[in-house]
């Protein structure tokens, strides 16, 4: 594992969570949490960021599924803050169009250690197959709050709400990729005229 990598384990009365993830890595993914689709969409994350990340999720899904996407969240996010460090580096900014089919999707990063979510994504639909539409903003939500970044999603148009989730996890995962790479013109420093990126 690179120095950018870490570890979070989160336990509740809801759920139990295990997160591992390499910043530096080659985008492979281990994924359960007993959600189908979500195991999908997480390793679109991993794939597409470049970002090795393992997921072990046990949660009350005879309830639903959203104690197990929120607590998921909630643990990457913790576990990215962690593997960033001081963010000492790194190109802080990015933001992407990321295309599939008919649907196109903006996210647009700030890796500022001020968590924020601007999120305008519509689905027409509360399920895809089981899984609940709005929890792909409960996961992103839970994400940017606990890695500390402010994060912006927009679909600009799609009509198949696979589509419309699969590139919100693109777009997103690529923005991290290049907001997270190492500026070669300044490798060593803050990116931030504060000097601090800790919120």
């Amino acid at each position: 594992m690179s120095a950018r990598a870490a570890k979070v384990s989160r336990q509740t009365k809801e759920t139990e969570i295990a997160v591992s993830i390499d910043i530096d890595g080659a985008g492979r993914s281990d994924m359960s949490t007993g959600v189908g689709f979500f195991d999908h969409m997480l390793d679109q994350l991993s794939r597409h960021s470049l970002i090795d990340m393992t997921v072990r999720a046990k949660g009350d899904l005879h309830i639903d599924d959203h104690h197990t996407v929120e607590d998921t969240g909630i643990a990457l996010g913790q576990a990215l803050a962690r593997a960033m460090g001081d963010r000492r580096g790194i190109m802080r900014y990015s933001s992407i169009d990321l295309a599939m089919d008919e649907t196109l999707t903006r996210a647009a990063i700030d890796v500022s250690g001020r968590p924020f979510l601007v999120w305008n994504v519509d689905f027409s639909a509360p399920k895809i197959g089981t899984f609940d539409t709005e929890l792909v903003r409960e996961f992103f939500h839970a994400l940017a709050q606990n890695a500390g970044i402010t994060l912006h999603v927009t679909n600009h148009y799609g009509a198949n709400n696979h589509h419309i989730a699969e590139t919100c996890f693109k777009a997103v995962a690529r923005a991290l990729r290049m907001a997270l790479e190492t500026d070669p013109r300044q490798p060593d420093a803050v990116p931030s005229t504060k000097g601090s990126l800790k919120g």
